[in-house]
């Protein structure tokens, strides 16, 4: 019998497994992410650069967004009428930075393709960070925060955008039956990738829920770390602000 392909391999080959994926999904992976998320992917994205940009000054600078993909949230900030600075777009997928690469039009969204677990870049080199549904994929979660943490100069802020599971009945109940089954199947008939819109529903389920993700932001050198839930509770926003230590 052939054996059932493993959706959530152990740390040493996530890293690889996940490279391969979205390397293979990058062709559609925009419009998935519209389809999928009924466009509401793009309001996401507004709100995590409105909570980036709030209460500061004129956002001027370096900024990261790491585990870009194709640059959404990137642009999202770089087209800002406020915004002053350049923004890193860095993934360790090429493919997916390959596909993004028509949405840049000026040197205000920079690509760099490298891993979050090893950026090439010098302590406190950005006044700000952020990540929109990368996160999760990281082969050391906890490894990821901390090299955020050093890249991101003290007072400048973190913004992690991911999936989460709606707390409510009946809405959690109907969500999971999307999620498991319907997401999976629209997900694999577009993107031609057997398991990967099934990596996407099993990786959610097991990654920590906000109030611990919070709690591993702080633990990595994140200050006021805060959280609130979007669109009924299907997607987490945290803010973090770089400590001094």
């Amino acid at each position: 019998m052939p054996r059932k392909p493993d959706l959530l391999p152990d740390a040493d080959a996530k890293a690889g497994a996940v490279r391969r994926m979205f390397s293979a999904i990058a062709p559609r992976y925009d419009l998935l992410n519209h389809l999928l998320s009924l466009n509401i992917d793009r309001r996401w994205r507004r709100i995590a650069v409105d909570r980036l940009l709030a209460g500061g000054e004129e956002p001027r600078g370096a900024f990261l967004d790491v585990c870009a993909g194709t640059f959404d949230l990137a642009v999202e900030l770089a087209r800002r009428p406020s915004f002053r600075g350049f923004v890193v777009g860095s993934d360790f997928a090429f493919p997916m930075l390959a596909h993004g690469m028509h949405k840049l039009r000026h040197d205000d969204v920079v690509p760099a393709c490298a891993d979050a677990l090893r950026l090439p870049f010098g302590d406190a080199a950005f006044h700000g960070a952020m990540a929109a549904f990368g996160v999760r994929n990281l082969a050391d979660l906890d490894a990821g925060l901390r090299e955020l943490a050093r890249v991101v100069r003290p007072g400048g802020r973190l913004v992690v955008l991911e999936f989460a599971l709606p707390r409510r009945h009946p809405f959690r109940g109907l969500y999971l039956l999307y999620f498991r089954h319907i997401l999976p199947a629209i997900g694999r008939l577009v993107s031609r990738h057997e398991n990967a819109y099934a990596y996407l529903p099993a990786s959610v389920l097991e990654f920590p829920e906000p109030p611990e993700l919070a709690a591993r932001m702080a633990a990595a050198g994140f200050d006021e770390t805060r959280w609130e839930t979007l669109t009924g509770g299907i997607v987490a926003l945290h803010v973090g602000t770089r400590g001094n230590g």
